[in-house]
């Protein structure tokens, strides 16, 4: 898939929802542009002035929901409060992303679709855990310039946060586990998180 600049308009947004709808219903292989263009409330000839390609299209629903995801997840959050308190809010905010229907039926289709379209899994990654580590890079950066945590390797800092989120609750949730996951689950998992993160980073403060 070459690079390909996507025309924006009034019903650009509207496109954008309709294919979210039919790509979570029917997989990426599953989704025609006809019952996109029937959920959008749009004809063909508007939908492919937009994306030309379904692959664009998918990828840009991806990207659309990953980057509100990722942004919200540390705008909504005090990033003056304590490292433990912000970690845990975040953590909730990510969690609930990957747990969604959302977050699991995209997950799903990138990695299927991963051998035809390599570019899929790349954008994926580029828009959604690349991102979100950036993002988290940038507080974690902050923190220890306020002395709140002693991390060298911020990158992997912010990798390893991202993975301890994920103890148990996300492999059940990938492969369909049942029931999966309770409140109960989740939280045991963030908890532990942030306590094993803060255990490995945290500063103590002086006597």
């Amino acid at each position: 898939m070459t690079a390909t600049t996507i025309r924006k308009g009034r019903k650009f947004d509207q496109v954008l929802e309709g294919a979210r709808t039919v790509f979570l219903r029917d997989g990426f292989e599953g989704a025609s542009v006809d019952d996109i263009a029937r959920q959008a409330g749009v004809s063909k000839a508007t939908l492919y002035s937009y994306f030309p390609d379904k692959r664009l299209l998918f990828l840009a629903v991806a990207k659309a929901e990953c980057h509100r995801q990722a942004d919200e997840a540390l705008q909504v959050i005090d990033q003056t409060a304590p490292p433990g308190a912000v970690l845990t809010a975040a953590a909730h905010r990510m969690v609930g992303f990957f747990m969604s229907d959302f977050g699991v039926k995209v997950y799903r289709i990138c990695v299927a679709e991963s051998d035809r379209f390599p570019e899929l899994g790349r954008e994926f990654y580029q828009s959604g855990p690349l991102l979100l580590r950036q993002r988290l890079a940038e507080y974690l950066r902050g923190a220890v310039a306020r002395g709140q945590l002693a991390i060298s390797d911020i990158d992997l800092a912010a990798d390893q946060f991202a993975e301890l989120c994920k103890a148990t609750i996300h492999n059940r949730a990938m492969f369909g586990i049942t029931p999966c996951c309770a409140p109960g689950d989740v939280q045991r998992t963030i908890t532990g998180a942030v306590e094993m993160f803060m255990a490995r980073y945290g500063t103590k403060p002086a006597a």
